[in-house]
């Protein structure tokens, strides 16, 4: 992409601001007409105006209309009325640029293409979360503080000088409702819906004396999964039931109106079978595209899917206006207890698939008795301290300035369980100590050079630690039997995984089989019902030998006891160490002008960072000890406009933007382990700075007043993204009997995942008055046009293998995406949203009927790619249900 496509993009944006100011008039004309017609806009206005939304997404409250960037803010009401209560990642549908999907429990935002996919302790969101400005290190859990809230705020670009790291692509900032000090009051609600969904709500406010008050809240939600156990393992429940609960207590002290101190506790937990995906892999190979089956029936088998997560926090934020000058201190802690057994499956069901049990008689069937699985432990305690300084706001000079401390602690635990293997019985990253610190001082400030005219300016400088200790890498076992390998069970019925329960986490000095031995079974807390390892290695710590199992449930082409030839424990997880500093500064500069009164046109350049890190230890010739923060500098230039239509207050709003995307991280595999075979029986994720990208576009968007309560919001962006250097190892490669190999693929050309080039929302809202109250009704439609999913861009796969001869890697033959089981283009769709409500004529009761995805379209979200695996996370299913809802 060439700076004639960048130049063009700004171009329009600057040539619609410039159409804008020709047309307006000349500063004593005008004055002249809005005196002369000051009466009857006066009277329009009275008769009907647009509510003015206040925001803070610059960190201080002000009109979205007066705001210089692009940002949205979404009220709970219209959130509650479309169906995406307690469904926070469904708010996408509302905003162009945004995607949302859940993996592993981890909320992983992309606003416009830009974002992070890496949710491990190693990774941070692109896209910074925030519950009431206070910043949250791990987005599990997110969901469950959808209730009770005042709107949710999605600012767009990078926010490196206002929020500081991990703001590359922008933030999403949920608001919850505050404490009222003048009146009493609450409401409780009841909901049911499709998929034997069951839910309440309640909100309790206190006053306490005018000058403070309690407000308590809480919900709870049951829903059915969105998939289907399409398998023979009935027994199984589908990943993705909810069972979630949670609860809140603000507090809010204003004595006068200089002080102000608010205070909040919160609590979720989160129950179930786990975050559903669907591997469409089998389905590809077999010649079924994605779009031509049904991705929500799922073949599971093995291990029940079970999630177990527990959320909750404190923040509090005191204030004090001396005059000139207002001091400001947020402080907030977060604590997160998450756990996951992932729900197994041999991928989705396609026509003609085979699924019955297999046996030597039907070799082509599924072994439900496989419990191979994955199981994830995360806990983190994060907290963070600000203090901000500030000018008043009617001062010429208006300014902020502040310091920020940010200090994470995790215990990371990660377990690949591999039953019935040979050689091979699986990964295990157990991390009792993983810290992150980040410090930053920063400045802000607008000046007004004229009545019309601002310049703004922001510099913030951030320096960062992370260091990580524990071990990573692989359970091998080498247990050969008369005729061929033994198989290990392990993972069955009952396993449950020590994690930070082991008593050693230090495996320098461990060389001997008897210690490799008792060091895999302390990894145990609890065998499985069908497990052989105990059997197998478990007299080896204390000198005694392998023992052999002749077990006929591990089937296949094992073979009988005895033991021939040499046993061994071949390999243990290697210690880890990790450690990483780096400083940065953002920057921001900018100008607003105001060409009328309700006319502004600004222009904006400003830098975010993501932060960096490190990657495992293994092999330092072949992987990186870190990689670099990534970085953006974004240049956007916009105009806002209120205008009176048909006597009513309506709005339009244009802006165009490019954002040049350096030091990207791209993420690819590496062998680190190889047995006596030569065969490569580990690999690690890597994280290396080979890329460069640019997404250049333009945003509209415009509320639209007309007669007898009629609104319409009109939301559009258009948008391109290129990658212009990346050269990655192609994961879907991966050939096992070359040692793991892949081959190399050059990004350069393709588009960002998850970067659609247009997307559009309308959404149409009518209140009507009526005898025994109010009736209104909203439909949402959004369309968002094609897009890829991973960074190959569905790009061929290059298989390459060893040279018998000379045992180089050379190719061995090229299949399309499609052939080798990895597409990742999901079609453009359409969704379609409605509610309908009903208030009576006291505001005391409401009831809602709402439906979202009325047209049940599948969309995938998310796609995780690797060898064998293409596995989609999904958007919900077309759900419909009743609200009651009791105001008092």
């Amino acid at each position: 992409m060439t700076n004639y496509c960048k130049q063009g993009a700004l171009a329009s944006a600057i040539l619609a601001s410039l159409i804008a100011m020709a047309a307006a008039p000349s500063a004593a004309a005008q004055s002249a007409a809005e005196d002369q017609a000051a009466p009857k806009a006066e009277e329009a206005r009275g008769a009907s105006t647009l509510d003015t939304v206040i925001v803070t997404v610059e960190r201080r409250e002000q009109d979205l209309q007066k705001y210089a960037g692009t940002a949205q803010a979404i009220s709970a009401d219209d959130t509650r009325a479309l169906g995406i209560n307690n469904e926070l990642r469904n708010i996408q549908a509302m905003v162009p640029g945004m995607s949302m999907a859940n993996q592993e429990g981890n909320l992983e935002i992309f606003i416009r293409g830009v974002g992070s996919s890496n949710n491990t302790e190693l990774g941070d969101p692109g896209a910074a979360p925030h519950i009431n400005g206070a910043y949250i290190p791990r987005p599990r859990g997110l969901g469950g503080m959808f209730y009770d809230v005042e709107r949710v705020e999605i600012n767009k670009g990078p926010q490196g000088t206002l929020r500081g790291r991990n703001a590359l692509a922008g933030t999403l900032n949920i608001i919850t409702k505050r404490p009222d000090l003048d009146a009493f009051g609450g409401y409780v609600q009841a909901e049911a819906g499709n998929r034997d969904h069951r839910g309440g709500e309640f909100a309790l406010n206190m006053p306490l004396g005018g000058w403070a008050a309690i407000r308590v809240a809480g919900y709870k939600v049951e829903k059915d999964s969105p998939f289907e156990n399409a398998g023979r393992a009935q027994n199984l429940d589908p990943a993705g039931i909810q069972d979630e609960r949670g609860g809140r207590v603000s507090f809010l002290y204003q004595p006068d109106d200089k002080l102000s101190v608010f205070a909040m506790a919160d609590m979720g937990k989160e129950g179930g079978t786990g975050y559903p995906g669907a591997n469409v892999y089998t389905a590809a190979k077999a010649g079924y595209m994605p779009d031509d089956v049904d991705l929500r029936k799922v073949v599971y088998r093995g291990a029940q899917g079970k999630l177990d997560s527990t959320n909750w926090g404190a923040q509090a934020n005191v204030t004090y206006d001396f005059g000139a000058v207002a001091l400001e201190y947020n402080a907030s802690y977060r604590d997160v207890d998450y756990q996951q057994t992932n729900g197994q499956s041999e991928g989705i069901l396609w026509p003609g698939r085979n699924i019955d049990q297999a046996s030597s008689s039907n070799p082509g069937g599924i072994d439900y008795d496989n419990y191979s699985t994955q199981y994830w432990m995360t806990q983190s305690q994060s907290y963070i301290h600000e203090l901000r300084l500030s000018s008043g706001q009617d001062q010429r000079l208006r300014w902020t300035t502040g310091l920020f401390h940010f200090n994470e602690d995790q215990q990371v635990g990660y377990l690949s369980l591999v039953d019935k293997g040979r050689w091979y019985s699986g990964t295990e990253f157990t991390m009792p100590k993983v810290n992150g610190r980040s410090s930053a001082a920063f400045a802000d400030g607008t000046f007004d050079v004229t009545d019309r005219l601002r310049v703004k300016g922001g510099l913030r400088y951030t320096e960062e630690k992370k260091s990580r200790y524990g071990i990573g890498g692989n359970w091998a076992l080498g247990l050969p039997g008369v005729g061929g390998d033994f198989a290990t069970r392990l993972g069955t019925e009952g396993f449950e995984p020590a994690f930070m329960s082991r008593p050693n986490f230090d495996v320098s000095n461990i060389t001997s089989q008897a210690d490799m031995a008792r060091f895999l079974l302390q990894g145990i807390l609890k065998h499985g019902r069908n497990d052989t390892i105990l059997e197998q290695i478990g007299a080896v710590p204390n000198g005694g030998s392998f023992g052999c199992v002749d077990r006929p449930d591990i089937g296949g082409d094992t073979v009988d006891c005895p033991y021939q030839s040499w046993v061994q424990v071949s390999g243990i997880p290697a210690q880890q160490f990790g450690k990483s500093k780096f400083s940065f500064t953002d920057w921001r500069t900018g100008f607003e002008y105001d060409l009328a009164e309700d006319h502004l046109l600004y222009g904006l350049i400003s830098s975010g960072h993501k932060a960096g890190g490190f990657n495992d230890t293994f092999d330092p010739e072949e992987i990186p000890e870190t990689f670099k923060p990534e970085s953006i500098v974004a240049y956007e230039i916009g105009s806002k406009n209120s205008f009176q239509m048909l006597g009513r207050t309506s709005t339009f709003n244009v802006s165009g933007f490019y954002y040049d995307y350096s030091d990207q991280v791209f993420q690819d595999l590496a062998v680190i382990a190889v047995n006596e075979r030569g065969e490569a029986t580990g690999y690690s994720l890597v994280n290396r700075n080979v890329g460069k990208s640019v997404v250049y576009g333009l945003e509209f968007e415009s509320v639209l007043r007309f007669p007898h309560n009629v609104m319409l919001n009109l939301n559009a962006l258009w948008m391109d993204s290129e990658v212009k250097r990346g050269t990655v190892a192609d994961v879907r490669s991966q050939n096992y009997d070359a040692g793991g190999a892949t081959s190399m693929i050059d990004l350069s050309g393709n588009e960002l995942p998850l970067a659609s080039k247009l997307t559009f929302n309308a959404r149409l809202q009518h209140t009507m008055e009526l005898p025994f109250g109010t009736l209104d009704w909203q439909v949402l439609a959004s369309y968002r046009s094609a897009f890829y999913l991973t960074q190959y861009n569905n790009r061929d796969v290059q298989f390459i293998r060893e040279d018998p001869t000379t045992h180089a890697i050379i190719l061995d033959h090229t299949e399309s995406a499609r052939q080798a089981g990895f597409p990742d283009r999901q079609k453009g769709a359409t969704t379609v949203n409605a509610g309908v409500g009903f208030t009576s004529l006291d505001g005391h009761w409401r009831v809602e009927a709402w439906g979202n995805n009325l047209l049940d379209k599948d969309v995938s979200q998310k796609a995780l790619v690797g060898s064998g695996i293409d596995v989609r996370f999904l958007n919900d299913p077309r759900s419909y249900g009743l609200r009651l809802r009791y105001q008092f």
